[in-house]
């Protein structure tokens, strides 16, 4: 599994590490990460909470960028095709990915409290995919899965500490 969020970390690693992952990949697929497409991300990458696109806005305007709405939305487009990024439906809001590149199905889990979300191992969600596939005959080209509840912080804050472990 990646960087557990709920879990004390250097998050300037966090940023800097999808930023050189970020480059990587668009020389890889010979694309452009622009100043904002970049910016984009990073803002995304600030914290490990998902954020809306009219979030960024004001970021972006403060740090010279146009900040109109197609402009995010055309980074957030370029984000999402090169698999830097996670749309969350549930919040129509958007993460950044711990595995970019590649195609993979995805689960999260994203604190109802404190509103952190973590991109959880897909290894199990392949095998569920690959089963459905079997049974109904088939094919699966996107999953995205959002489980809800309270990491542990938001647990212990509240007094919730009885967790179930799978």
């Amino acid at each position: 599994m990646s960087q557990n969020v709920y879990q004390p970390h250097n998050h300037t690693h966090c940023v800097t590490k999808a930023l050189s992952q970020a480059q990587a990949l668009c020389n890889d697929k010979g694309a452009r990460l622009t100043r904002v497409r970049q910016r984009v991300l990073e803002l995304i990458w600030q914290s490990h909470k998902p954020v809306g696109a009219y979030e960024l806005l004001p970021a972006l305007a403060s740090d010279g960028f146009n900040s109109a709405p197609p402009t995010v939305y055309r980074a957030l487009d370029f984000l999402l095709d090169l698999g830097l990024v996670h749309r969350l439906h549930s919040l129509n809001a958007y993460v950044g990915c711990s595995h970019p590149g590649s195609s993979h199905p995805v689960c999260f889990f994203i604190c109802e409290c404190c509103g952190q979300a973590q991109e959880l191992p897909d290894d199990k969600l392949q095998a569920l995919t690959r089963q459905v596939e079997q049974v109904l005959g088939v094919q699966v080209r996107h999953q995205l899965t959002e489980l809800t509840g309270l990491c542990p912080g938001c647990q212990a804050e509240s007094g919730q500490t009885d967790t179930l472990h799978v």
